[in-house]
C-alpha cells in the first residue's frame, strides 16, 4: 500500500506516517525501487498498534523503545513484556482516575438537573 492509502486507511496524516517511521516508532517500512513506501500488512499492524496505544495515552518514548526491543529479537521479550505490563499499570490508574471525575460529573449534572426543576441549586 502506498502512504495516501495508509493514511486514509488509519484516518492518520502522511506527515505522521513519516514522523512515526522517523523517530523509531514503526519500524523502517519497505520502498519500492523509485524509493516510494509500500507499507506491507506488517507495517500496517505497527501502525495500528501506535494508533491504539497512543489513542490510550502510551508515551510517544515507551513505544519506540517497545519497537527498538522487538527488532532485537527474542532476547528482549521479558523487557517486551516488563514494558506492557508498566504501561497496563498506568492505562489502569489513568481509567480509575477518569471514572472519579466521571462519577463527579454526574453527580454534579444531577444537581443542575434538580435545580431547573426547582428552581434553587443546592449542593
Amino acid at each position: 500500500m502506498t502512504i495516501a492509502e495508509v493514511s486514509k486507511k488509519y484516518d492518520i496524516t502522511q506527515d505522521t506516517l513519516r514522523y512515526y517511521e522517523r523517530i523509531g516508532l514503526i519500524p523502517a517500512v519497505e520502498r519500492t525501487k523509485s524509493g516510494i513506501r509500500n507499507y506491507t500488512e506488517e507495517s500496517c499492524g505497527w501502525i495500528e498498534l501506535a494508533k491504539c496505544m497512543r489513542s490510550a495515552g502510551v508515551s510517544i518514548e515507551s513505544l519506540i523503545e517497545y519497537c527498538a526491543l522487538t527488532q532485537e529479537g527474542d532476547s528482549t521479550i521479558s523487557a517486551r513484556k516488563e514494558l506492557l505490563e508498566d504501561e497496563r499499570e498506568k492505562l489502569v490508574k489513568k481509567m480509575k482516575e477518569m471514572e472519579e471525575t466521571l462519577k463527579r460529573l454526574n453527580y454534579k449534572i444531577s444537581k443542575y438537573e434538580e435545580a431547573e426543576k426547582t428552581g434553587v441549586l443546592s449542593w
